[in-house]
């Protein structure tokens, strides 16, 4: 999505102008294709600003709000970041498309009144099934960086994933956060700095690491973020005072990273799940399984729980939505071991869609750090309330009254 100025406001007028004729409907859709995305057309109507973007996230009417002012308070790199996909970000856009390709069956007269939306999650119960995904450096979208996330997560009391190469350390997110929180592993190329990492998650109490597995090599195909990259004319070194090694990131500190080659590892092979779990005392979670097959090797190979990902579309150039591969992926476990989910989570609906289709949980990345990179902690606390509530409504019309009752009864596909 371009940077609001007057020309896309003017573009979003006509769009709206046109819209009320039923026989220009398909010059509508041509417009559309030209790339003006549905959730912020017309976005002179949606807040206080000049070109009418929200002004305080008080205004924001669902996620979407929190995009366009994110992109324009970040830096052309650090936005690109967040937006980029692979190649030509088809994967980026099947994860939202995929949604479209289901259909939600309600049921009438149920008693709606009280609303269950608790998941139980290794022995821990949540009172939501929303979870916050690991995104890293999470400094480059506001100074607070994770803590800002891990204070907005305490207060609306939501499970965090804290990322490898995070901006702040896991102690002091844990601090911040007030309770435990995941912690999100690169297996990397070196089992020494692994090991380390394993005992700094283990010592700040993560009762559960998260191996992810969707990205064996480094992606530098990422090309939404390298033209966004050209365009900016900052000097990097400025920010990246210590330049992008591993030695900035404060998870490396005090281990001996010289000869470590990256943070996946071309080698990797299931037998690396068994030497996980015998070199931690965590809970062992895969993410990054798409296909049936992983999904059982994943379960004979001790694994405690999966998340279906795709890597938020930035790995390979699948072109197919996670929600697509999550039913044959619960398949094969069988309610052996808890199925999570990410990729594309935009509103209330799709979490319930994800439910129906067996989920345990649904992470979310993107939409949180729109409200980060926009508003701080209390732009993520507002995205957090605005994902609960559009769930409640949501579960409360398709007559659903907790997530243990959502099934695949409730779910039909197109």
């Amino acid at each position: 999505m371009s940077r609001p100025n007057d020309a896309n406001l003017n573009r979003r007028r006509l769009l709206h102008f046109l819209a009320a004729s039923p026989v220009l409907a398909p010059v509508v859709s041509a417009l559309d294709a030209m790339g003006v995305p549905n959730e912020v057309q017309f976005s002179q109507y949606r807040g206080n600003g000049e070109d009418g973007s929200i002004t305080s996230p008080e205004e924001a009417i669902n996620v979407f709000d929190f995009q366009e002012v994110a992109e324009s308070r970040l830096s052309p790199a650090h936005y690109g970041y967040v937006a980029t996909g692979v190649d030509g970000d088809l994967t980026v856009r099947a994860n939202r498309d995929a949604f479209e390709r289901f259909y939600i069956r309600p049921r009438r007269l149920v008693d709606v009144s009280n609303v269950d939306m608790s998941v139980e999650l290794f022995g821990t119960i949540w009172e939501t099934p929303i979870i916050l995904a690991p995104v890293g450096s999470q400094a480059a979208f506001h100074s607070d960086g994770e803590l800002g996330t891990a204070r907005a997560a305490r207060a609306k009391n939501h499970l965090q994933i804290l990322s490898t190469v995070t901006s702040n350390s896991v102690e002091t997110v844990t601090e911040a956060r007030g309770a435990p929180i995941w912690f999100q592993l690169y297996p990397t190329s070196d089992w020494s700095v692994t090991k380390g990492l394993l005992r700094r998650a283990e010592g700040a109490g993560c009762p559960v690491v998260v191996l992810t597995v969707d990205l064996p090599t480094n992606t530098d195909n990422r090309n939404t973020l390298a033209y966004a990259s050209r365009r900016d004319k900052r000097d990097c070194s400025v920010c990246h005072v210590d330049g992008f090694g591993f030695g900035a990131k404060p998870m490396f500190e005090g281990l001996e990273v010289s000869g470590l080659d990256g943070l996946m590892a071309l080698d990797l092979t299931w037998n690396f799940v068994k030497q996980l779990k015998d070199a931690t005392t965590m809970k062992v979670v895969i993410k990054g399984i798409v296909t049936r097959e992983d999904a059982r090797l994943a379960v004979e190979y001790g694994a405690d729980g999966i998340i279906v990902s795709n890597h938020g579309g930035r790995a390979e150039e699948s072109g197919r939505g996670t929600i697509e591969s999550l039913s044959e992926v619960v398949e094969v476990v069988d309610g052996r071991i808890p199925v999570l989910i990410d990729g594309g989570f935009r509103r209330g609906n799709d979490f319930l869609k994800a439910l129906a289709l067996g989920a345990s949980a649904v992470l979310i990345g993107r939409p949180y750090i729109w409200g980060l990179g926009a508003f701080g902690q209390q732009g993520v606390e507002v995205v957090l309330d605005i994902l609960r509530r559009e769930l409640r409504v949501s579960m409360q019309l398709a007559g659903t009254s907790s997530v243990a009752k959502i099934g695949p009864a409730a779910l039909g596909r197109i």
